[in-house]
């Protein structure tokens, strides 16, 4: 069975987890870095960005990067900007992962927060996409994929072995975007 790892120091890594276990891969919570090595892919939800680097640590975050630089990744939201090769708003120090720039709390504020559907590379029906003090993806370099976009800016990005929303799906009923995680881990491991 597929073991997907969810990063729970902060966010809501429990909806993560639920999402990974319906479509069939055991979710394992990842408190300790140690713990990557037991893993296939690894998820890193939303919250606060510079929280997660605080609680990381210098250490923690030269593990994470190892991980990330190796195998498959999917970041939402705060995830997305720990991703990123750039941050703004203010700039802060990514993992270089994803060649995007991000522009963090770039839809407003925690009031500003709003549901929307939008088409997207994942299939015919709209995706369900929830905003909740999003960052903004500024920037996507040549080797980056746009699945999905919101005012001609992309929302749901593809770079190799990693995958980043600036939404949250887990907080949708839509399971095509773990799906499509779930199947990048698998092409990675055959």
């Amino acid at each position: 069975m597929t073991k997907i790892g969810i990063l729970a120091l902060q966010g809501d890594f429990d909806a993560h987890g639920r999402r990974m276990a319906q479509l069939g891969a055991q979710a394992v919570e990842v408190r300790k870095m140690e713990q990557l090595g037991q893993i296939d892919g690894l998820v890193i939800p939303g919250g606060e960005s510079s929280v997660f680097l605080h609680l990381l640590g210098e250490k923690g975050f030269q593990h994470l990067s190892e991980f990330v630089l190796s195998r498959p990744v999917f970041g939402t939201c705060a995830g997305c900007i720990l991703l990123a090769r750039e941050v703004e708003n203010p700039a802060q120090k990514g993992i270089g992962a994803l060649d995007v720039t991000v522009r963090r709390n770039a839809y407003g504020r925690q009031i500003d927060s709003t549901i929307l559907t939008g088409p997207s590379l994942l299939g015919l029906e709209p995706l369900e996409q929830v905003y909740i003090r999003a960052p903004r993806i500024e920037r996507t370099g040549p080797t980056v994929e746009v699945l999905a976009s919101r005012d001609g800016h992309a929302v749901l990005v593809r770079q190799g072995k990693v995958l980043a929303a600036t939404f949250h799906p887990e907080l949708s009923e839509d399971p095509r975007v773990h799906g499509e995680f779930l199947r990048m881990v698998e092409n990675e491991r055959h």
